[in-house]
């Protein structure tokens, strides 16, 4: 059969839905195959917009995500797509076109390094200089993206190469388990937890990878040791839990610090060193116990004393099954924290004042939403009031990103998952500015039928860079912009477009949308002028008294 073929029955072998992205003259031959496929082609305005959502859906489904560009300046929009993935640990697969290799048509013309390129942003990158080569490339391309840690790959089809005739035959995935922690590690790690006085349990990204919310749930009831997450981690037991500590989300001086400074060994559940780090052990003295697939990075923030290696969920059912609660456990202090913490979470969730504060924004979405209801937060100032104030109910409900940390995610994010889970309640919250660089896809989201919400917060300016100048005694300067009226920016695409008036309109107008099919914009004015006194000034001075 003829390599462009074979190259689509080796994806439909690994089960792929959708390829995500935008071909070119180079990849004919495999749009060509693409169409007698049952795959899906979903075409992009932005190849970096389909390389987001390849990403999201690896992220949600575990699966490996496959986006597609052509040659040139194609293959070079998938950079950030690519870095997106490999930090954020989201399997995912890019397949680029490239100019003949075996005679040149065109000299120079379009023709990069891509494969060079991808190397240092991908845990694998092949050109393929044989239709022979087909099914072991594609096949390991998968293995590795979907294998802990989850990542990027990349492929290059030369299109001399997609017309070769081949008699390759697709190689089929392979049956594995993965490997379980040694028992005397996990003895060893009870031990510890068990002469601790005050133990904290931290829940990373991994664990809401594999799905561990069941063990760590009954690990947690069985202990009563309390539990913080990180910001990629929440969700994964249900943030309501009474023993729920709250989020990671500051980088020093909050609330939820008083507890990490006051603790003398943490129970480090899936995190790793990529994420924003949730504590910083050279500034205490305390012990961590690292519980991952893969043994630790050495970090200058992150040395862990002990390691349980091997499958998370496994880990921590074993764990759970040894340990013994221990009457010396103290965690009153903990629970005071908490406390102070609830309270000044809920300071300002029925503020009347408009344009809109972010403590009433949060805590009406929050009411907006099912419990299995997705957001996905493009990257911004909000991002931290979210994760710090919107609980989260259900594993990989609230969609953010704090390992690459880019804006123009949030759009494409959640048009990924609405795909995925096309009868759940899904909302993009984006800032205006990262709005801005994906807003093409409103295009998109309206061709695929796509019941999605998406809230565009406005203040004019990268309100994130504006708080940081300000903390760091800048003047300010250089930040602001203005915006097109976005009312009418969504109803050019065909979307629905709404502007609020007022505070007391956002709950009975986001009830509204989402009971309305078809994708609605809703421009948000937002007020941020209060971001230094409460998330600053104000936390240093309440939790000093801690």
């Amino acid at each position: 059969m003829q390599a462009a073929d074979l190259f689509v029955k080796a994806l439909e072998a690994e089960g792929v839905e959708y390829v995500f992205g935008i071909p070119g003259e180079e990849n004919l031959d495999l749009l060509n195959s693409l169409k007698n496929s049952r795959i899906k082609l979903v075409v992009t305005r932005h190849e970096q917009a389909g390389g987001f959502m390849a990403a999201t859906y690896g992220r949600l489904t575990g699966k490996t995500g496959v986006c597609l560009a052509t040659l040139g300046p194609g293959a070079t929009n998938l950079v950030t797509a690519a870095a997106y993935a490999q930090l954020g640990a989201m399997p995912m697969l890019m397949i680029t076109g490239q100019k003949p290799i075996k005679a040149s048509k065109q000299g120079q013309f379009q023709i990069v390094d891509i494969v060079s390129m991808m190397h240092p942003l991908t845990k694998y990158t092949r050109q393929i200089t044989s239709g022979q080569n087909i099914p072991s490339r594609v096949r390991e391309a998968f293995r590795l993206a979907e294998e802990e840690r989850p990542g990027a790959t990349h492929l290059e089809l030369p299109e001399d190469i997609a017309v070769e005739q081949t008699d390759s035959e697709v190689i089929t995935k392979s049956l594995t388990r993965r490997p379980i922690a040694e028992e005397k590690a996990v003895i060893a790690a009870v031990e510890m937890i068990e002469k601790a006085r005050r133990p904290l349990i931290l829940i990373g990204a991994g664990a809401n990878r594999k799905q561990s919310s069941k063990m760590l749930r009954e690990f947690v009831d069985k202990t009563g040791i309390p539990f913080f997450s990180t910001q990629m981690g929440k969700g994964v037991i249900d943030e309501r839990h009474p023993l729920f500590l709250g989020n990671a989300s500051l980088s020093a001086n909050d609330f939820l610090h008083k507890t990490i400074d006051h603790t003398d060994l943490i129970i480090n559940v899936g995190h790793d060193v990529v994420e924003k780090p949730p504590f910083f052990m050279h500034q205490s003295g305390f012990k961590v116990i690292h519980v991952n697939y893969l043994t630790a990075a050495v970090d200058p923030v992150y040395y862990p004393q002990y390691g349980v290696i091997g499958d998370i969920a496994n880990s921590v059912y074993q764990l759970c099954k040894r340990i013994t609660p221990q009457k010396t456990w103290n965690f009153t202090y903990f629970m005071e924290v908490k406390a102070s913490l609830e309270a000044h979470i809920k300071e300002g969730t029925d503020d009347e004042r408009f344009p809109i504060y972010p403590q009433r924004l949060v805590n009406d979405v929050r009411k907006a939403m099912p419990e299995n209801g997705i957001i996905a937060l493009d990257n911004g100032i909000y991002k931290i009031w979210f994760a710090r104030n919107y609980k989260a109910y259900k594993p990989n409900t609230v969609l953010l990103d704090n390992a690459l940390a880019s804006m123009g995610a949030g759009l494409p994010s959640a048009m990924a998952a609405k795909m995925v889970y096309p009868r759940r309640n899904v909302m993009a919250i984006c800032g205006d500015g990262g709005f801005m660089m994906n807003s093409q896809e409103l295009e998109t989201a309206v061709r695929l039928k796509l019941n999605l919400v998406i809230l565009v917060l406005c203040d004019n300016a990268y309100g994130m860079i504006r708080w940081k100048q300000m903390n760091m005694g800048f003047d300010n300067y250089g930040l602001e912009f203005n915006n097109p009226d976005f009312v009418m920016y969504a109803q050019s695409y065909g979307a629905h477009g709404h502007r609020l008036e007022s505070c007391e309109a956002f709950l009975p107008l986001l009830e509204e949308c989402f009971a309305t099919p078809g994708v609605h914009l809703i421009e948000v004015p937002i007020d941020y002028s209060d971001n230094d006194r409460i998330l600053n000034r104000e936390i240093r001075e309440k939790s000093r008294f801690l």
